[in-house]
């Protein structure tokens, strides 16, 4: 079995409309919640629960509408969603073009293997969002090791 701290998956997920659908089958490379306001907005909470994989272990079917736009950290960050019904579906960041944002609420009970590792964008975090204090909090991006 692979490491919970980066585990191999293999899931996929429909849109709220089922035209559209994501499989993923790869390895995580990273875990986190983000409390920027742009995932405030675009989930509508007070941070987004996101699950960082390959591009090349994504593979999307159907037909799906993107919105980009100039990110606080001057990265252009693009999310795809379906034109449909709007479930959003993943995102990408000028800064790693190589790597999909997925939204891990839209595996549902295939989600399991999500376990956050850190909160980032701890700045514009909500009091009334209650998250696990014990996770480690930064800023804005975690440091660089």
């Amino acid at each position: 079995m692979a490491s919970l701290d980066k585990p191999q998956i293999d899931v996929s997920a429909r849109c709220a409309c089922g035209q559209v659908t994501l499989a993923v089958a790869g390895r995580v490379r990273s875990m986190f919640l983000c409390s920027c306001e742009d995932c405030q907005r675009s989930t509508g909470t007070g941070h987004a629960s996101v699950a960082l994989v390959a591009m090349g272990d994504l593979a999307v079917t159907g037909p799906t509408a993107s919105f980009g736009r100039v990110a606080h950290s001057g990265a252009t960050l693009t999310r795809w969603f379906c034109p449909t019904c709007g479930t959003p579906l993943y995102a990408r960041s000028s800064r790693a073009p190589e790597l999909a944002m997925l939204p891990v609420g839209l595996f549902g009970p295939d989600s399991g293997w999500f376990a956050p590792n850190q909160m980032i964008f701890a700045r514009s975090h909500r009091a009334w969002d209650h998250v696990d204090p014990d996770l480690p909090w930064h800023d804005t991006y975690r440091e660089p090791r």
